[in-house]
């Protein structure tokens, strides 16, 4: 079986970034108030707001209840909740605790200061009840009202003080407000209720008794005249805002609150379709899949479906396999047609059906693919292409959105029209990737077991006297050696096992070909295929459009991490000043996850990677039959929301944590 091996195979390539890498799934978070209170990041005095569930400040607590108990022995002091922490660094650490507690006068809520020294010894600042409540939600919240937390709708939100509430004082007092893309906050009618069970929860509704409506931004305002029982207040005004997810329906159903209206972006990538079922990683995926597209079709909301890369896969043949087979590429590309009918028959019944735009970009896998090889199986489809192998979609009237495969800030994986040009005396742009993607193909199909005996371990170089010129083919050898270890095949070290006859490239290459050299110990290193990459990465750059340089030595040595390319979307987009994009998407790694940031100009921004549909995704946490959905404000309202879903094979769609929200992106 190839499925179990190939799972190896992806593993080791991540570290290659060879398109199926697995990315971290960080959340920067910016400007969330996550079920907290209304006071933010810092408070007078320079105190800093802490997480209060971190082990560190439970510890801390611990230790305040022992100092209290230490110094009032029959007070049978007892920490019961610990509700917010602040820290304040002096010349030790001043820790802050809002906590609810028991004692043998009974409940309450107090402040508690202590201070750590240099020397880590604690002592007891201040402790008294407290004159203000705090209030936290049941829901997620944001401070920023162009950052609204993403949550599904729901019928009711709970907010929680830190005392019981007087419900004399609640009347006009607590609001509900729906924010339109005028900048208009219109109250909607609500109801503000003291729980009967508890009088310390309020639970807040629409009044006509419906769900928070779909595809809407929301504000709950709590006036400091809110009071508990006892007289205490608010610190001061709460404010919250959230936005409500839609419960996305394909098919011919739809989402109701859309009423119809064609919006939704749907983004695939890297299903990989390959010539030969026998070493295909798309199989027991391709049933769902078509189903998937089905449903797309008959979808009346959606508006375009984006395949960011890697549709064909022209890499993943073994080594030893002639790719055309004594043919053509057009013929290749016929033969993954014929291989793969259902899918393409599914795309060309999108296509032809003239309701949703289908639009390809290209990825590694197949960027040799050309413009002409694409229609001639998906008459009608667009594409969006740049330079030679690679391409950037953003939709004709979402400018703030921009689809690319990523591959194109890889130095593995973006095309390389420079370096073998003297070999192949064409206008060849294969990069080094694709050699070893050939060698770990035959590594997986041969299901060789690791050697020890050298012919496969590659000749050992070292760094010269030459210095830095030539660290990056050192690091660039460190790599291959690193993957080859784990990808080992039954051939030799030097057997000329590689059949090309592809883009220009007629010999047939042996793994000596591909690695870096040396001849002598301490002398130059040098190579065969890929002489000259390293001095030439800046020119490369600069023909295949990128817009912020990456160092060579980078370039080599972070193509390894799991989060390079997923960090690309922040230098090359984010981060970059000349950059409007809002909402970017990359394929190629496999991993999919969405995740929030920030622009120059402190506006939010949204990563998403597409995932694939290969038929088995290793690593931690990963899924596979994904794809990203992107829907746009509709009528009035102002959010914008980026999704990422899977598809299982009976149907069910299921959505990825942390979805995410982008407000008033045209003002």
């Amino acid at each position: 079986m190839v499925s179990k091996k190939s799972t190896t195979l992806k593993v080791i390539l991540l570290s290659l970034a060879l398109g199926i890498s697995v990315s971290s799934c960080t959340n920067p978070g910016s400007g969330l108030i996550d079920k907290t209170t209304g006071v933010n990041d810092k408070t007078a005095g320079g105190y800093v707001k802490q997480d209060p569930a971190q082990q560190e400040y439970k510890d801390v607590s611990t230790t305040a209840e022992k100092l209290i108990n230490e110094k009032s022995p029959d007070r049978n002091f007892k920490i019961t909740e610990l509700l917010e922490v602040y820290t304040q660094v002096v010349s030790g650490t001043n820790y802050k605790l809002i906590c609810k507690y028991t004692d043998k006068s009974g409940a309450n809520t107090a402040e508690i200061v202590i201070y750590k020294d240099l020397q880590g010894k604690f002592s007891l600042t201040s402790e008294g009840a407290t004159t203000t409540m705090t209030v936290k939600s049941t829901i997620s919240m944001s401070d920023k009202e162009d950052n609204p937390s993403v949550n599904d709708s729901t019928q009711s939100l709970t907010l929680e003080f830190s005392s019981p509430l007087n419900a004399d004082t609640l009347s006009g007092e607590v609001k509900l407000y729906m924010l339109k893309s005028n900048g208009e906050q219109v109250e909607e009618p609500s109801t503000a209720t003291i729980d009967k069970n508890n009088s310390m929860l309020l639970n807040i509704a629409k009044k006509d008794g419906t769900k928070f409506t779909e595809g809407e931004e929301y504000k709950v305002a709590i006036s400091k005249n809110v009071k508990s029982t006892d007289g205490r207040t608010l610190e001061k005004d709460f404010t919250g805002y959230f936005a409500t997810n839609y419960s996305l329906n394909l098919g011919s159903v739809g989402i109701p609150e859309l009423n119809g209206a064609r919006s939704l972006i749907v983004c695939v990538s890297d299903i990989h379709l390959g010539g030969d079922i026998a070493y295909s990683e798309f199989k027991s995926n391709e049933t769902p899949f078509v189903d998937f597209l089905t449903k797309i079709k008959q979808s009346p909301n959606v508006k375009e479906l984006v395949i960011a890369g890697d549709l064909i896969d022209e890499w993943f043949i073994p080594a030893q396999t002639d790719t055309f087979e004594g043919k053509t590429q057009a013929d290749f590309v016929k033969k993954v047609a014929t291989t793969h009918k259902p899918v393409i028959d599914a795309l060309n019944n999108i296509i032809t059906d003239n309701k949703v735009k289908v639009t390809y970009v290209p990825g590694n896998h197949d960027l040799l693919i050309t413009e002409e090889d694409i229609k001639s199986i998906l008459p009608g489809i667009s594409q969006a292409r740049d330079v030679k192998g690679l391409g950037t979609y953003s939709p004709a009237d979402h400018s703030e959105i921009a689809f690319e495969h990523g591959h194109r800030y890889n130095i593995f994986c973006a095309p390389d029209p420079i370096s073998n040009r003297s070999i192949t005396k064409t206008d060849s742009i294969l990069p080094p990737g694709y050699f070893f993607t050939r060698i770990a193909t035959a590594s997986v199909v041969e299901k060789a077991i690791a050697k020890k005996n050298g012919t496969v371990i590659p000749p050992v170089i070292i760094p010269n006297v030459t210095g830095d010129s030539e660290n990056p083919y050192f690091l660039y050898w460190q790599t291959l050696k690193n993957l080859l270890i784990n990808l080992p095949i039954q051939e030799g070290f030097n057997d000329k096992i590689i059949k090309t006859n592809i883009d220009g490239f007629t010999a047939d290459y042996a793994m000596s070909d591909v690695f870096p050299s040396q001849n002598t110990s301490n002398g130059p290193i040098d190579a065969v295929l890929y002489k000259g990459m390293a001095e030439t990465w800046d020119q490369r750059q600069e023909l295949n459009l990128v817009p912020v340089n990456i160092p060579v030595n980078d370039a080599i040595k972070y193509a390894a991490l799991s989060t390079d390319l997923d960090d690309k979307s922040e230098t090359q987009y984010f981060k970059n000043p000349a950059s409007n994009k809002r909402i970017v998407v990359f394929g190629h790694s496999h991993a999919a996850f969405v995740r929030p940031s920030v622009n120059t100009k402190s506006q939010k921004t949204i990563y998403a990677n597409s995932g694939t549909w290969i038929d088995n995704n290793p690593g931690t946490g990963s899924t596979t039959m994904n794809f990203v959905v992107i829907t746009p404000p509709k009528t009035n309202a102002t959010t914008e929301y980026v999704n990422i879903y899977t598809y299982s094979k009976d149907g069910t769609i299921t959505r990825l944590p942390n979805p995410q929200a982008i407000t008033n992106l045209n003002k």
